[in-house]
């Protein structure tokens, strides 16, 4: 390869990466759930073909919606994005360029204030709960 054709891939490369990252784990969770459950719908289907009854337990799991959030599960989410929040800003604080103070300012921000949306939800619930 000749040195512009490589200058011109490396930019390329680096752009995608994250994008192709982000979507290859989004497929490899979607793949393995559709897998996880096509093996529980070959397993009923063989007991039921062998003429066994399934407990009445083991279908009401499979059938009923998902369980209800834990009661502080708002909060652990909240604090936890509150500190990502932190831990970005004073990043950019932390490494020492004028111009990373901004953009990583703003890119704290965002979980900044989900956390404290979701520690907001947190309160009203627990009081409107007393």
């Amino acid at each position: 390869m000749n040195e512009g054709t490589l200058a011109l891939m490396i930019p390329i490369f680096s752009v995608t990466m994250p994008f192709l990252l982000a979507g290859g784990i989004v497929g490899f969770v979607t793949y393995f759930r559709f897998r996880r459950r096509r093996e529980v719908q070959e397993t009923i289907r063989i007991a039921i073909e062998k003429g066994q009854e399934l407990p009445t337990e083991f279908l009401e799991t499979i059938s009923s919606p998902k369980q209800e959030p834990k009661k502080d599960q708002d909060l652990r989410r909240g604090v936890v994005l509150i500190a990502v929040g932190l831990g970005i800003g004073a990043f950019g604080f932390l490494v020492g360029e004028a111009d990373a103070v901004g953009p990583l300012m703003g890119i704290g921000s965002i979980p900044l204030l989900i956390g404290l949306a979701l520690t907001a939800l947190w309160i009203l619930r627990t009081r409107h709960n007393q």
